[in-house]
């Protein structure tokens, strides 16, 4: 993985987790604030994570 990739993942890494604080600290922690963030984890890190981590060690090896 190359240095830009590894910036966009920690600028959307920052990204996110801000946005988690904003949510939590806005209103009580509950069962749906918590669903909330992990759908909102699987959305953009199961994308990034197939793209960059998995493909990317297959392209290596070529």
């Amino acid at each position: 993985m190359d240095t830009s990739t590894k910036i966009r993942f920690g600028f959307i890494a920052v990204l996110w987790l801000l946005l988690c604080y904003m949510v939590v600290a806005s209103q009580p922690f509950t069962l749906w604030v918590a669903f909330v963030i992990v759908a909102s984890g699987i959305v953009v890190w199961v994308p990034l994570y197939k793209k960059y981590i998995k493909n990317g060690k297959r392209n290596e090896g070529r």
